[in-house]
């Protein structure tokens, strides 16, 4: 299926979400490779426009074309306008009573909130921040105790010196399918936890999604404790195809070429170090979803990471209106990191 392209009517926020939630966006891109994609489509389509019309912010456009075709989006008709700061603007609905009532809040000019102060600091696209928080906060409702990670990384030794090669896994997937591999807690059979929703080999590892079973017992305790970090590891069970298995007498190391997969578990401690759960869907660990993110989108150091996705989550969820001023100051720090990197 073919990248997404802007519609003639769209605005930039539109597209973006439309475009993030593409399923063969979703399919082929992670998170941060998506936003620059889709940012590189909707780029090209201003450079190939002529025409002087954007949305100034939500729901107010320069053209009446635009609100019209965001009055259909929204269920109303029409549209509505009026004079700010010396220039015409246009809004859908062809009241603004209707819109209000419709939307169930205003659009104000002269207000801020604490996201738009951490666009401006960071000097960043306001659309690539409000369209992940708008993707988290939907992911966090529709897929809350599931999670993503590497099961395994391929081509590099583990603790007991096996060394798993790219495509072992290709035809033990191909036979039996992300929902015949169980999913269990430190290897233990008889503790079950959840399924897998998908599996699949990309140029890392074995990528995996897990949905943990949070009406039991032992899945809302693997859930609280994958939120706090406690569990952060995976580790698969497997049997090794004996003609595709061979020992490296140079490396000292045995070679996995195929293997069975049985199941993969979530451990304390994974044979394979790098074999890591990446992201929990859940309230609770936003932040640390924050920090995976900014560490691969801006190539920040683990500290540096943790620093700006406690900043830029306190600054979304408003949690302490006394601590502003150090927040303001954390996120001023962190606009000059962003700054050098980009520069």
């Amino acid at each position: 299926m073919p990248i997404p392209k802007p519609k003639p009517s769209e605005s930039r926020q539109q597209f973006m979400s439309r475009c993030m939630g593409d399923k063969t966006m979703t399919d082929e891109y992670k998170p941060n490779q998506r936003m620059a994609v889709c940012s590189s489509q909707y780029k090209s389509k201003e450079e190939e426009s002529s025409e002087s019309k954007r949305e100034l912010r939500k729901d107010v456009f320069t053209t009446q074309r635009e609100a019209e075709a965001r009055a259909e989006e929204i269920g109303c008709v029409g549209f509505h306008s009026h004079d700010e700061n010396g220039r015409k603007i246009y809004m859908p609905c062809e009241t603004h009573t209707d819109y209000v009532r419709l939307m169930g809040e205003d659009v104000k000019d002269d207000e801020k909130s604490n996201l738009d102060n951490v666009e401006e600091l960071f000097d960043i696209e306001p659309f690539i921040v409000k369209t992940e928080i708008k993707k988290i906060k939907e992911d966090e409702e529709n897929e809350e105790g599931t999670f993503e990670g590497y099961a395994s990384v391929f081509n590099k030794a583990d603790l007991g010196n096996d060394v798993v090669v790219s495509g072992a896994f290709r035809k033990s997937l191909r036979k039996k399918g992300a929902k015949a591999v169980k999913l269990l807690y430190q290897h233990k059979s008889d503790m079950p936890v959840g399924v897998f929703e998908s599996i699949k080999e990309d140029e890392h590892g074995l990528y995996v999604k897990g949905r943990l079973a949070l009406k039991t017992g032992a899945g809302r305790d693997a859930f609280e404790l994958l939120k706090m970090g406690a569990l952060d590891g995976l580790s698969i069970g497997f049997k090794p195809n004996p003609k595709a298995t061979y020992y490296d007498k140079r490396t000292k190391k045995r070679m996995l070429e195929e293997v069975e997969l049985m199941e993969i578990s979530l451990v304390t401690f994974p044979m394979n170090p790098d074999a890591r759960i990446r992201q929990v869907k859940g309230e609770d660990v936003s932040i640390r979803e924050w920090e995976n993110g900014l560490r691969d989108a801006f190539g920040l150091s683990r500290s540096e990471s943790k620093m700006a996705a406690k900043a830029v989550h306190d600054a979304f969820t408003q949690r302490d209106v006394e601590k502003d001023a150090d927040l303001v100051q954390a996120v001023q720090n962190l606009g000059k990191i962003f700054n050098s990197w980009r520069t």
